[in-house]
């Protein structure tokens, strides 16, 4: 997996249930990310179907889908979504760790670009060993 931008765009479709007493659920959701850091393009496809466009360093599938219960969404349970939604989750994940975004941060440009400084040479360091620095 390389680290290329269009890497870390995904695109992906969300299914509402259908028994959930709203019946536009899908454009409902997709004014409710319409303003969302990391989302890149949203449409509905049908009354029950989403079709999403983001950036994985900056919002995950897990994270999208937990905004959208919280307010009240009702995402499908079927087993084959439920397969997979968790595929989804678990390579996004690994995704985010292999750039240098650990969990739970929303964004791990920064950590990206301080990771890269921190090995590079120039002459902000201290050559002296970590035992010598607490005297001074």
């Amino acid at each position: 997996m390389s680290d290329a931008p269009q890497d870390a765009i995904k695109h992906r479709e969300l299914q509402f249930n259908p028994l959930h007493p709203e019946p536009q659920q899908a454009h409902s959701a997709m004014l409710l990310l319409s303003g969302a850091p990391g989302i890149i393009h949203l449409r509905a496809l049908a009354a029950q179907r989403l079709a999403i466009s983001y950036d994985v360093r900056n919002i995950t599938l897990e994270a999208i889908e937990a905004i959208l219960i919280e307010t009240g969404f009702h995402l499908d349970n079927s087993l084959l979504t439920k397969l997979k939604r968790a595929l989804h989750h678990y390579t996004e994940e690994v995704q985010r760790e292999n750039l240098g975004c650990p969990v739970g941060e929303s964004n791990c440009t920064r950590k990206v670009f301080v990771n890269r400084y921190q090995h590079l040479p120039h002459g902000c360091r201290d050559q002296r060993p970590e035992y010598w620095r607490k005297y001074l």
